[in-house]
């Protein structure tokens, strides 16, 4: 029997490419980046078109985090929802904010399209019910966005539809978004380091950022084997970014989740599963996420991890959840199980802003970056070269850190995450 790989399916399904030298030594740049993830090549692709000199540390490898291990479905909107938004900065700042994820998507489509990167495009997606409350939910969510915001890439389906989209009987009714997306993860992170690299940028892997500090008029990024010399820097490290900038650390909490990947279950039985190859994410807070992969296999993600631990074996956890939606893979085996962290806020809203004029952050995507990171990376390129408007949308929005500091921020979230758990099965 073939051991199970504790790796995403996308790091192996591709050959890993020659490892790039880390920072070694002094060094210089006009804007330094921290994090090669989607958020910071998206930035230094547009600081080097803009004419900067950018430099990108990795702590890793290029899409190591987030960018390359999710489920990658690409979504309108934040996870935080619109009408949260409203409450947070506005009715005129919240429909801004809409405007942009949407942008976030056709961004993703011009990367894609301009610098020719392959990565498994396919467009529709829906969000399933579960629950008639959950029905509810959708078509009064279908509604607003039709209604107020002229969205019509939406329709509610009913259990007949959704059928026909997803050979499951666990759902009642669903949401269709034509215009949603999902892909390979890892193709698109590393075209767009491709991307930047023509462009100019300079891309060191294994070269954590241990602390930034002001010297001279300019400011100091140290790694373990160098320092880097320049007079702007973006964070984009996220979940990973660890200690390099405490003070936006406690703002965001890293909550663990996890994906399988079954063997290939040959096109016609994949077919049979999702037979318009639409991706899938149910409603509940703790909630299951699947879609087919190009060789057929289905990549199934859930179930989550807020007190930052494993105790269960994730890879029969997560089975069971895909099984209890497809009966049909009771048989099939897993090979690749792996998890990762999504970094999210107190509200779920992105937190992007400044410490103090010439650091920039992004952070905070709360289960909604595939898309929006490539945006976040665009705005604050616009920022960093003095045209901040639409960053500071973002930027205005309120956070909180996570409660009960260092020790406890932790054991209070697993307490107010049992609400929603619970809530899940009303």
């Amino acid at each position: 029997m073939t051991a199970l790989i504790r790796q995403p399916w996308y790091w192996t399904a591709l050959q890993e490419p020659a490892a790039l030298a880390p920072l070694a030594g002094a060094s210089r740049c006009d804007v330094a980046v921290v994090g090669a993830g989607i958020a910071g090549l998206s930035a230094a692709l547009h600081l080097a078109e803009r004419g900067y000199q950018v430099t990108v540390l990795e702590a890793e490898r290029i899409g190591w985090g987030a960018s390359g291990r999710s489920g990658a479905q690409a979504l309108f909107g934040v996870a935080a929802g619109q009408d949260k938004l409203r409450g947070l900065v506005g009715d005129g700042d919240a429909r801004r904010i809409w405007d942009m994820s949407l942008e976030a998507l056709d961004l993703m489509r011009e990367f894609i399209s301009a610098h020719g990167i392959d990565c498994d495009l396919r467009h529709g997606q829906i969000h399933v019910a579960i629950k008639p409350r959950q029905q509810q939910e959708l078509e009064a969510w279908t509604r607003e966005l039709n209604e107020d915001y002229g969205y019509r890439s939406v329709r509610t389906l009913d259990r007949d539809a959704v059928r026909a989209e997803v050979a499951s009987d666990r759902y009642i009714a669903g949401m269709h978004d034509s215009n949603s997306m999902h892909l390979q993860p890892l193709l698109y992170v590393r075209g767009l380091a491709a991307a930047a690299r023509r462009a100019g940028v300079t891309i060191h892997e294994s070269s954590r950022a241990l602390r930034f500090r002001r010297q001279d008029g300019a400011l100091m990024l140290e790694t373990a084997a160098g320092s880097l010399r320049c007079d702007r820097i973006v964070l984009a490290g996220n979940a990973w970014l660890g200690d390099t900038a405490p003070p936006i650390s406690r703002r965001i909490m890293p909550v663990g989740t996890y994906i399988v990947a079954t063997e290939p279950l040959g096109e016609a039985t994949a077919r049979a599963l999702l037979p318009n190859d639409v991706a899938v994410t149910d409603i509940n807070w703790v909630l299951d996420y699947f879609r087919r992969s190009s060789d057929h296999r289905m990549l199934f993600g859930g179930r989550v991890s807020y007190s930052g631990l494993d105790p269960f074996d994730t890879a029969e956890a997560t089975r069971r959840r895909m099984v209890r939606v497809f009966p049909q893979l009771a048989d099939a085996r897993i090979t690749h199980a792996w998890g990762g962290y999504v970094d999210i806020t107190m509200n779920r809203a992105p937190d992007f802003g400044r410490i103090g004029p010439d650091v920039f952050y992004l952070q905070g995507f709360s289960g909604h970056g595939i898309a929006l990171t490539g945006l976040a990376g665009k705005l604050v390129a616009e920022a960093v070269a003095g045209q901040s408007e639409r960053f500071d949308v973002f930027a205005k929005i309120p956070h909180r850190e996570f409660p009960g500091g260092a020790l406890l921020r932790r054991p209070a979230l697993v307490l107010a995450m049992l609400y929603y758990r619970m809530r899940d099965l009303l």
